[in-house]
């Protein structure tokens, strides 16, 4: 038995009310409390004299050892108590397929896609949604294709912004929560071999965790390399050398390999009891390399093709930040951070014509920043957050590039001169999170962000001043008071700035119409940036319904709708320009329109049997996940039918099992995620329209020991064929098609 203690535990939960904030989050006292009991062990010891004495326990007797261990909470439990509506995703999701890179695993995560290796929500363009790396914006340069899922803690997917965090996410937020130091000493290896084009390639993870006395640090590191292929054919009707009309297919072969290297150390240390300071770096490094070869075929006129292509380059982001939290009392807390980040790319790209030399572009790029952060959370009351907080960036990107065509310098007024931007943003918030009521909780925020960009390279240098003010405000109801029945609603604001290349106002010729003294073609134009582009701002309204089951399942239906302003759009026109003596179509971004969109968000998960009693036995081993999205959109400028924002599908849907082998020590699963064809009017002028798209992925996973696994997987088994068709008013057009290839893994992990 436990010896009593008098006032325990009434007298600590008095004390403890005081104290519960955790990241800004008041916790209730009595969880705090159990919290505290749940991770303290009892030990046997020696009865103290007469302690012992009393019916049914002689003197001196021997008290049994009593230890009292608490359940770590699941996603679902912390997406449960989340004042924002958030889906979560651990350690263990992460790993089921044994992804080599996080954009994998994000591509099969409801209401996600991924576009290039940028991710999606909401059917929206990759950038409206924030990425966040500890709840910090990545830094330019960041590739989720280039990180190890092992270095990852949890996976937090967020509908709508906070004010503590940046208003850049219209569609959502996707918050990488990178791994923690660990409390004991830890020691994991990960062994990787994977194949899909040409030969087999290898991957490696290794985290090594360490706690000495007030330090603890986390090491890990992950090296792998990547070996693809794709064919794809491009069908082009449009004006030839001649610029009469043409048609031409080309057949392609696109050969891409790469390697890289992550390593992202942390260490904590625990200055007192009130204060702890923790130093996060994150170095990326890699070399990548690509070719286009081509065989073409002439069915009208003079066509113009695109010449056979090397290119090789590489790319590094350094980043490190310093937190500095301290308790200034039981109910005030203050945390500091600021960091650092470079960023830098090259590139060495070289085209052939008949096999001989015609057109070379070198380049580099690199972004560097400084930023810095505070926030000051304030008690109020028993159930009261106030946090007040400032967040500053100043950020430059310079750039330059060189392209010769037979030795020649194309633009010699631009090409070899470096152009730059620079970016000064300022953001000023307060929000307030107040449980009102056993039942009722709310989130209000304000944040004001102030972005000042200015673009050079030319003769002058263009300014540009924006201001932004988000409204926030997130309402939750339970239906019982146990929370297995919630209502979310939000009301929010939010904006999306361009990105720093699109303000540098160099142009890039088109590669089929190179002679800047004769005319190009509106299939083919030329391009250049825009610095006097002002960012999208965003009115959010989103509810939804979340059922939490029993056994830990969970069904979800949702609603959300967003009007955005000043929708930016690349708009193609003809008309003089500095660099070409005759008028050229150019393509720039623009500030082109008004927009809205709204979208139904269906969600289950859980064990079968839970899910549907009548169809599966509850103690069959086998847990399900559904989801299915319906997105609608239309841009004001451009007429109905098809006027949707770019790249948003009328729907998507993604479909998941794993299942454990009875009697084996056995776990297999697979995931399945669909988008249908669609078409969209870009312009007046311009239309685009794609196919269906299917991604299916399997894994089976063998555990020999605690200590050691075998996991096996197929990523892209089976692909569909995609093709894109461009339709311009003029009766031109092209049709571009794309074969991709399955990747087939297997890896070894121990504990060592």
């Amino acid at each position: 038995m436990i010896r009593e203690v008098p006032g325990f535990p009434s007298s600590l939960e008095h004390h403890l009310r005081k104290f519960p904030m955790v990241a800004g989050w008041r916790l209730p006292a009595r969880a705090v409390l159990l919290s505290v009991i749940a991770h303290v062990p009892v030990y046997a010891q020696e009865a103290p004299p007469g302690l012992g004495d009393g019916p049914g326990r002689p003197p001196g007797a021997r008290i049994e050892r009593i230890e009292v261990t608490a359940r770590p909470q699941s996603d679902t439990d912390l997406r449960r108590k989340a004042l924002v509506a958030k889906q979560v995703y651990s350690r263990e999701e992460m790993d089921k397929y044994g992804d080599t890179n996080v954009a994998d695993v994000l591509k099969r995560l409801p209401g996600v896609s991924m576009q290039g290796n940028a991710p999606r929500m909401r059917g929206l363009g990759a950038g409206y949604t924030l990425i966040l790396l500890n709840g910090d914006p990545a830094p330019p340069g960041f590739a989720l294709d280039q990180l190890s899922p092992s270095q990852v803690e949890r996976i937090e997917v967020t509908k709508g912004p906070t004010a503590d965090q940046s208003a850049q996410a219209v569609a959502g937020a996707i918050n990488i929560i990178m791994k923690e130091p660990p409390r004991v000493t830890q020691r994991d290896l990960r062994l990787g071999a994977g194949y899909a084009a040409e030969r087999p390639t290898v991957n490696g993870n290794f985290t090594l965790g360490e706690r000495i006395g007030a330090f603890s640090a986390s090491l890990p590191v992950s090296v792998f390399e990547w070996r693809n292929q794709n064919r794809f054919v491009n069908d082009r009707s449009m004006p030839g050398t001649d610029y009469l009309v043409s048609r031409a297919v080309q057949n392609g072969l696109q050969p891409y390999w790469g390697h890289g290297l992550n390593f992202g150390p942390r260490v904590n240390w625990k200055l007192s009891d009130e204060q702890t300071l923790a130093l996060q770096s994150f170095i990326q490094k890699g070399y990548w390399n690509n070719q286009n070869l081509y065989t073409n075929q002439v069915l009208s006129g003079l066509p113009s093709f695109d010449d056979d292509a090397v290119t090789h380059g590489t790319w590094q982001t350094l980043r490190g930040s310093l937190q500095y939290t301290n308790r200034l009392s039981d109910s005030r807390r203050i945390e500091l951070k600021a960091g650092i980040q470079d960023s830098r790319g090259t590139f060495d790209n070289q085209t052939f014509r008949d096999s001989h030399p015609q057109r070379r572009a070198l380049g580099d790029n690199q972004d560097r920043g400084v930023t810095q952060a505070g926030k000051l959370a304030q008690l109020v009351g028993e159930d009261q957050t106030l946090t007040l907080g400032w967040d500053l960036e100043w950020r430059r990107r310079d750039e330059k590039r060189e392209v010769s065509e037979l030795g020649i310098p194309q633009l010699p007024d631009y090409e070899g001169l470096p152009f730059a931007a620079r970016i000064a943003r300022r953001a000023l918030f307060v929000q307030d999170e107040w449980e009102l009521s056993p039942q009722w909780s709310t989130y209000l925020g304000l944040r004001n962000e102030r972005i000042v960009t200015e673009s050079s390279g030319t003769a002058t240098t263009v300014k540009n001043v924006s201001s932004v003010l988000t409204p926030l405000w997130h309402l939750n109801y339970k239906l019982d008071p146990n929370g297995k029945d919630m209502l979310r609603a939000s009301l929010t604001r939010s904006y999306k700035a361009p990105e720093l290349s699109a303000l540098l106002s160099r142009p890039s010729v088109s590669a089929l119409f190179t002679n800047t003294a004769a005319p190009n073609a509106e299939l083919s134009p030329d391009r250049i940036g825009n610095p006097l582009l002002r960012p999208e701002l965003a009115t959010g309204l989103d509810l939804a319904f979340e059922k939490y089951l029993a056994g830990g399942g969970l069904l979800s239906v949702g609603v959300f709708h967003r009007r955005v302003s000043n929708l930016i759009r690349n708009v193609i026109a003809l008309g003089s320009v500095d660099w070409a003596g005759v008028p050229r179509w150019v393509s720039r971004p623009v500030n082109f329109s008004k927009a809205q969109t709204t979208g139904l968000e269906l969600e289950a998960k859980g064990r079968a049997g839970e899910l549907l009693p009548t169809v599966f036995d509850p103690k069959l081993a086998l847990n399900l996940r559904m989801a299915l999205n319906f997105y609608r959109s239309a841009v004001e400028a451009v007429p109905a039918p098809n006027n949707r924002l770019d790249g948003q599908q009328p729907w998507s849907g993604t479909f998941g099992f794993d299942y454990r082998v009875a009697d084996l020590p056995l776990t297999t699963g697979a995931s399945l995620a669909f988008t249908p064809g669609y078409a969209t009017q870009q312009t007046l002028s311009q239309a685009l329209e794609v196919t269906r798209n299917r991604a299916l992925d399997l894994f089976a996973q063998w555990t020999f020991s605690r200590s050691m696994s075998l996991r096996l997987s197929a990523n892209n088994l089976a692909p569909f064929d995609t093709l894109s068709r461009t339709i311009l008013g003029g009766g031109y057009g092209s049709v571009s098609g794309r074969s991709t290839r399955t990747q087939f893994g297997a890896a070894l992990e121990f504990k060592l």
